[in-house]
């Protein structure tokens, strides 16, 4: 594959990645920055994502409709989202549309107003957010598992915040955060597409030539990204009203840094990671007891978390959870087949190849590997290193983070008399 990649960081600190992509006459752009809800004061949870709302407002340049109505005007899709350790904005257009959508997420970005009234309206909106979440049994359940698992840590809250802390989001305490968190030196600029890396350099320093690096940013980063400890919660919650329980059995697992984290990809794929996965084809196809369940990770720079995850009858759970501990015991006991390990490395490397027609994933891949590993990683070294995996690898992980200890379980709903203690998980 040629590597059509440059990088230019700017003397504020401010990073600028593109990859050109021949053929194509559409270019994604976005900014992202250096933050998310894990760099939030415990009083601030949940600013982040608020800002992600709030710039859409309005900017000293746009009122929120100037901004909606240019964006719909050039076809593209704006988007923007928070996560634990990232804020992100992106826009996908005809390369004509480059110099546009430019400095639309730029003004956004650099001069937001934050005018008061906007902000109050705002939080009104996203306590109905958190409300959604409330009503939503898996997201809920998430949410109340994260904080029984990073007890005391930001990972262990919610990226929305909670309707205190958001209320308490006024001008003053949103201008003071962005001005912090959100300048120069915590930004990056990525684009893929048809696209002149000199040029947007170019717009990039014109945007952001008044928007100075600031060194409290780093302050805030180092005391608020410590390394969590992670729990082993059982975390049983009743609610009467749902008409599934819905259950979370998670562990321990590699960072999204870790070397292992290529194997662990693959072993978390052969539990449930599709449609041929063990957990699919033991508890939905070969006994009809879930619509929902798989397995996934979530990788963050230093820590990771396994999850498996069903919604069932809650008549069932009991098997289900029976189900589920026996597919790990098996894996620790046994390992992966030789069918199996491949079946899940074609798997992965035909989601890498798919992935490279789209601009909108080869500019979130620039972006996201700058941050969280401050380099390159080519497709090809991607794939080769999954290649590389073998048998051993993955039942070497499976019995380092499969351990009776690291297990943690969360259910709701009408639970049925539903109880569990440490010496069931006993893997």
């Amino acid at each position: 594959m040629i590597d059509q990649i440059q990088s230019t960081r700017l003397d504020n600190g401010l990073t600028v990645l593109t990859e050109q992509m021949p053929g194509l006459r559409s270019v994604t752009v976005g900014i992202w920055a250096r933050r998310g809800s894990r760099h939030e004061e415990p009083e601030l949870n949940g600013i982040c994502h608020f800002i992600e709302h709030t710039v859409f407002k309005g900017t000293e340049r746009r009122s929120a409709l100037d901004i909606a109505i240019e964006s719909d005007r050039l076809g593209g899709h704006l988007d923007a989202f928070t996560t634990h350790e990232v804020t992100g904005f992106t826009m996908k257009v005809t390369d004509k549309g480059l110099t546009q959508a430019f400095d639309i997420l730029a003004d956004m970005l650099a001069h937001p107003r934050f005018d008061s009234e906007d902000l109050q309206r705002e939080q009104k909106v996203i306590i109905e957010e958190m409300k959604m979440v409330e009503d939503t049994p898996d997201e809920l359940l998430g949410e109340l598992f994260n904080a029984a698992y990073f007890p005391n840590h930001s990972l262990g809250r919610p990226i929305e915040g909670t309707a205190e802390t958001v209320s308490s989001f006024d001008k003053d305490r949103t201008t003071e955060f962005h001005a912090r968190e959100f300048n120069a030196r915590n930004l990056v600029i990525a684009a893929a597409g048809n696209i002149n890396h000199t040029e947007l350099v170019e717009m990039a320093a014109r945007a952001f030539n008044d928007n100075p690096s600031s060194d409290n940013g780093t302050r805030n980063v180092l005391t608020q990204s410590q390394k969590p400890s992670a729990a082993a919660p059982i975390l049983i919650e009743r609610k009467k009203e749902l008409e599934q329980a819905h259950l979370i059995i998670a562990a321990p697992w590699p960072s999204a840094t870790s070397d292992d984290r290529y194997a662990a990809s693959l072993l978390a794929n052969v539990l449930g990671g599709g449609t041929s996965s063990r957990l699919w084809q033991a508890i939905r196809e070969d006994r009809g007891l879930a619509y929902a369940v798989g397995a996934g990770a979530s990788a963050f720079s230093d820590i990771g978390v396994f999850n498996i995850y069903a919604g069932t009858s809650p008549e069932q759970l009991d098997e289900v959870l029976d189900l589920s501990l026996a597919e790990l015991r098996r894996i620790v006991r046994e390992g992966v087949t030789e069918e199996e390990l491949q079946l899940v490395k074609e798997q992965a490397v035909s989601s890498i190849l798919l992935g490279l027609e789209s601009s909108s994933v080869r500019a979130g891949a620039l972006a996201r590997q700058e941050i969280i590993h401050g380099r390159r990683i080519s497709p090809d070294e991607i794939i080769s290193r999954l290649e590389s995996v073998r048998l051993e690898d993955l039942q070497r992980i499976a019995r380092e983070y499969f351990t009776t200890e690291g297990l943690a379980l969360a259910a709701l709903g009408d639970l049925n008399g539903f109880r569990v203690d440490r010496s069931r998980l006993e893997i």
